[in-house]
């Protein structure tokens, strides 16, 4: 295996720009589904879905109780209504749990290209700390040797 050829400062700093904006962190392209469930986390997470749908159990509920002699398909303890909210509920939150995971998994990769960074920036500033102690060496030697 060859030696790594040693990247000037400017070279160094383009990489940690690459890295820390994610352009080299292997993203995978999303599958239908997981942008699916994003878009569905992001509209039920939100007041217009929770507005829409306690209108929507307003008019179910006003319509089954003032159309009782026409058409009532879902009499009083509204067990239709809680069917249909019971099963929203047992969709969404897989769907949910799906999007948290892959949220989770963002942040994980973000604090492994935030760790790989500060290693990178340590080992610069131990560099930095060595010159600095050589230059302070050298001044040391030089007061010494003509008598500043």
């Amino acid at each position: 295996m060859p030696p790594k050829k040693k990247m000037g400062k400017a070279e160094k700093f383009k990489e940690i720009l690459h890295i820390h904006k994610g352009i080299h962190s292997g993203r995978p392209k999303l599958t239908v589904g997981q942008k699916a469930s994003d878009w569905t986390t992001k509209w039920v997470g939100s007041w217009t879905f929770i507005t829409f749908l306690f209108i929507f159990m307003a008019i179910w509920m006003a319509l089954n109780i003032y159309l009782i002699v026409i058409a009532r398909w879902d009499p009083y303890p509204f067990i239709l209504l809680n069917f249909v909210l019971s099963t929203l509920a047992a969709v969404q939150a897989p769907i949910i749990l799906m999007s948290q995971n892959r949220a989770a998994d963002r942040d994980r990769a973000k604090v492994e290209r935030d760790f790989t960074i500060n290693r990178r920036e340590e080992k610069e500033i131990q560099e930095i700390y060595k010159d600095l102690n050589e230059i302070k060496r050298m001044i040391i030697e030089m007061k010494e040797g003509k008598g500043f």
